[in-house]
């Protein structure tokens, strides 16, 4: 029988710390031997990665140098105490690879999804969203004075739902655009301040109050006419948009 290391949970671990343990497998790694200067030959008058760590190799309290000609230092299991099979690299990593492909990150959209309770845009690629328009990118255009790219950004571009679903019938009809409308964000807040007990209402010039449940059944009668959709809180599948774009 076998020395069991560690308590019953710690078991199994025992094998990956026993010093005769035997690799199957047997791979030769010539590149990670060391580096020279030069590359063609071992011979140099430069020292090699070897030398320059011997030099440098620090000691530890009983004499004996903590890291190897080969910079790899023996190491314990935290679990069981035992020293692990092979030694282990150690130092600084000088250099990390970032896997960050623009074919990963590309992206584009003209409709797609909404949130359902600010009817905004969804965020990132994998929900299929849209550019994010942050609070310094309005800062820049309020500095260039361009009020009205700024207003179809915060407006028909975002959360304008009566606004949108009517620009898209103005671009199949060939009409003019029409004037942006209110944004959803605005009837949100007007919802959670009625929600803290306020009497909040949005009035014409003239004095009278906005029926804001009116431009909704207005939104939903166009989209009827019109055949389309632009209000789907979720993406959805493949085949629910092909067969999105059957029905139409």
């Amino acid at each position: 029988t076998g020395k069991v290391v560690g308590d019953a949970p710690l078991r199994g671990t025992e094998t990956k710390t026993r010093p005769v343990t035997a690799p199957s497998v047997y791979v030769t790694t010539p590149v990670f031997d060391g580096a020279h200067w030069d590359e063609d030959s071992a011979e140099s008058p430069h020292p090699t990665i070897q030398q320059v760590l011997g030099s440098i190799n620090p000691e530890s309290a009983d004499g004996k140098r903590l890291v190897g000609q080969d910079g790899k230092v023996r190491l314990r299991n935290g679990r069981t105490g035992e020293y692990y099979d092979n030694s282990i690299t150690v130092g600084y990593m000088y250099m990390l690879k970032l896997h960050h492909l623009v074919d990963d990150k590309i992206h584009a959209r003209s409709t797609g999804p909404y949130s359902m309770i600010t009817q905004q845009p969804l965020g990132g690629k994998a929900q299929f969203g849209g550019q994010r328009f942050g609070e310094m990118e309005v800062w820049a255009l309020e500095a260039y004075g361009a009020a009205y790219c700024l207003q179809e950004i915060l407006t028909l571009k975002s959360d304008d739902v009566f606004g949108r679903v009517h620009v898209y019938e103005s671009i199949v009809k060939g009409a003019n655009l029409p004037e942006p409308g209110v944004p959803e964000s605005f009837k949100v807040l007007m919802k959670e301040m009625k929600a803290l007990c306020l009497d909040v209402e949005v009035l014409r010039e003239d004095g009278r109050p906005v029926e804001l449940a009116d431009l909704d059944e207005d939104i939903y009668k166009t989209q009827k006419e019109l055949g389309i959709n632009l209000t789907r809180p979720e993406r959805g599948s493949d085949a629910d948009d092909r067969l999105r774009q059957s029905t139409f």
